[in-house]
């Protein structure tokens, strides 16, 4: 009986396992994958999965490696792959700071506490906003466009030719100030209101001081943020399309 041969190219094999490695490192950290209502398995069945879709264009581009190398390419791949996805997590993690500021700004932010499930710590306004703004990636599609840009990693950066620590030091720079730039974009319009608030329950203090106008503050600015949240939560949408925009700019080495 004829023994049974199965040819494996050890070179498919390496370069899928490389790149596999690489989505699995972004997946843990990028939003809206490192969700923790995902499975570590269905992360890990996602990253070979799509491992294996990028083969095709990864194969080719990879040199062929020693066993030293291959080794040594699974850690810097490990990196490359946190460091796409943790520029990513900053450029959304703009939806998050708008909500802190507003819960900031409001006196919610006396009442927050830690989220097991969205693993942030945060009053009411930073939970709302960091879940639409999760259930807007999925219901609009971005998600889809965050895995197109993480496909495109692979020729802005393909695998065997290191880390680029400067230019990812440049970008996670640039990156954090545009975060906080976008959060205040986000809240402005409310955190102005809710100072010009307090600037006339402070006039008004200071013109009448027996009516003791001041002492309404919490509850003028807990009903401003009630009433004029719903204005910010609306515009929502347009913010998560803009970052998504950004997102894929990063990954695509144009950010």
């Amino acid at each position: 009986m004829p023994a049974l041969d199965i040819p494996i190219d050890i070179h498919w094999l390496e370069a899928t396992v490389l790149a596999s490695v690489r989505i699995a490192a972004f997946i843990v950290i990028a939003p809206p994958f490192s969700d923790r209502a995902f499975p570590g398995m269905v992360k890990a069945a996602l990253s070979l999965g799509l491992g294996l879709a990028v083969s095709p264009q990864v194969v080719p581009a990879t040199p062929a490696l020693t066993d030293t190398a291959f080794f040594l390419d699974l850690f810097v791949q490990a990196l490359i792959g946190a460091a796409f996805g943790f520029l990513v997590y900053l450029v959304f993690s703009a939806v998050q700071g708008a909500g802190s500021l507003i819960d900031l700004s409001s006196g919610f932010q006396m009442a927050s506490a830690y989220d097991p499930q969205l693993a942030i710590n945060g009053a009411q306004f930073t939970r709302l906003f960091q879940m639409g703004a999760l259930a807007l990636m999925f219901s609009s599609g971005a998600y889809q466009l965050i895995l197109g840009g993480l496909g495109g990693t692979f020729r802005a950066l393909p695998i065997g030719h290191g880390f680029p620590a400067a230019l990812t030091a440049n970008m996670v720079a640039q990156h954090t100030s545009a975060m906080f730039v976008a959060a205040a974009e986000i809240a402005g319009p409310l955190i102005l209101v809710l100072f010009l608030a307090d600037l006339g329950l402070g006039l008004l203090t200071k013109v009448a001081p027996a009516l003791n106008a001041f002492s309404l503050s919490y509850p003028v600015k807990i009903l401003l943020s009630l009433g004029l949240g719903g204005g910010v939560f609306i515009a929502l949408p347009a913010a998560v399309q803009s970052l998504t925009g950004g997102a894929v700019s990063v990954l695509m080495g144009r950010g």
